[in-house]
């Protein structure tokens, strides 16, 4: 199952489809004991989009088969026990992809020419993703970060690993081996490769970056790189971690991020409080969304875990609704959310509560 949508793989989702393209959404749980409960549920949705797919006039028969021949390797491929909170299909013909959500999801099928992308969008966005660079003299490992978790990245050149030259165990042990691993050219030439590395990632999928070494090893990425550098990398003083687990890495940069969260948080407040006294504040999904289809939204601000569903068929203003309504839009800001990152607009996500008296979204205007 998929986690990471980089604005390249975002891209390709987005190209048009041979119809029917099929997207499959559910909410799914993280308890290992409510996955008999997502399987029943996952099966009757898919059902359902075969049901679709079969009274759909413009589905040719051998359409029909291939799409539902994807859906059925889809299904194939979902471990539900590692389930998080929302799981998303993509089947087209000669194609699917499934996507886990550390966000939750409105239970729909929608056939199109394209993928919903909404929901993977907002969940991209709520995760916060960052990246870690682990280092030491003879390994390089990335770590693609997300909410609660890290995950080893496998491809572009990481991990990255060398023999160890000139190893001389004597001169070890008079020196230390962990300062002196550090001072050869061959290991400054490494991470200079590794810079490079970790600079072309960043250029094709921005995030921040947390590095992870000994103090000697992330001294030398200093002045043997430029990329790393210049991206304003949070420096992390912890050996050991290109050779470790996911599990230690978190640990590791966890305190990181919770620092940068209360930060964040601190500097939307005051950005929200700021925008009151302007008049260009706003707050609640009706206010919210008329001004993100307008493009005005500078600066979007969503408590972590809030959700509403509304209906639109009321005059041009968002009204209240009942999950499973007809014609209720249960993911309603998660089409704010993608409609203000399509417009360039600053998009945080706070702890709950955060926005007390605002609705759980508020935002600051353009003009």
């Amino acid at each position: 199952m998929e986690h990471a949508l980089s604005p390249a793989t975002l891209a390709e989702l987005r190209r048009p489809r041979p119809y029917p393209a099929v997207s499959v959404l559910t909410p799914t749980h993280r308890r290992e004991r409510s996955s008999a409960q997502d399987a029943v549920r996952l099966r009757n949705v898919l059902a359902d989009a075969k049901k679709q797919l079969e009274s759909d006039p413009a589905v040719t028969r051998d359409r029909r088969t291939d799409v539902e021949e994807q859906l059925d390797r889809a299904l194939a491929e979902i471990d539900l026990a590692h389930a998080e909170d929302g799981l998303v299909i993509f089947a087209a013909p000669g194609e699917h992809q499934v996507w886990s959500l550390g966000r939750t999801v409105p239970e729909r099928v929608v056939l199109s020419d394209t993928f919903l992308t909404r929901n993977l969008v907002s969940a991209q966005a709520a995760e916060r993703p960052f990246w870690v660079a682990s280092l030491s003299p003879d390994r390089v490992t990335l770590w693609d970060g997300g909410a609660d978790r890290v995950t080893e990245h496998h491809g572009d050149g990481f991990p990255m690993a060398r023999e160890p030259r000139n190893f001389d165990p004597e001169r070890q042990e008079r020196i230390g081996d962990t300062p002196s691993a550090f001072r050869d050219e061959d290991t400054r030439h490494f991470l200079r490769e590794a810079d490079g590395a970790i600079g072309a990632m960043l250029r094709d999928d921005p995030r921040p970056l947390y590095i992870t070494g000994e103090q000697a090893a992330l001294s030398l990425l200093d002045e043997a790189g430029s990329a790393t550098r210049s991206a304003g990398a949070v420096h992390m003083p912890h050996g050991g971690l290109a050779h470790g687990t996911p599990e230690a890495v978190w640990q590791a940069v966890r305190p990181y991020l919770d620092e940068a969260t209360r930060e964040s948080a601190a500097a939307v407040a005051r950005e929200l409080e700021s925008a009151r006294g302007r008049k260009k504040f706003a707050a609640g999904v009706d206010e919210l969304w008329q001004n993100a289809r307008e493009g005005r939204v500078r600066l979007l601000a969503v408590e972590e875990n809030y959700r509403v569903t509304v209906r639109d068929d009321v005059g041009d203003h968002l009204i209240p609704a009942e999950t499973g309504d007809m014609d209720a839009r249960e993911d309603i800001v998660d089409e704010i959310v993608e409609q203000c990152l399509e417009t360039g607009a600053d998009v945080r996500f706070v702890p709950d509560g955060a926005l007390d008296g605002m609705d759980g979204i508020a935002g600051v205007l353009r003009y």
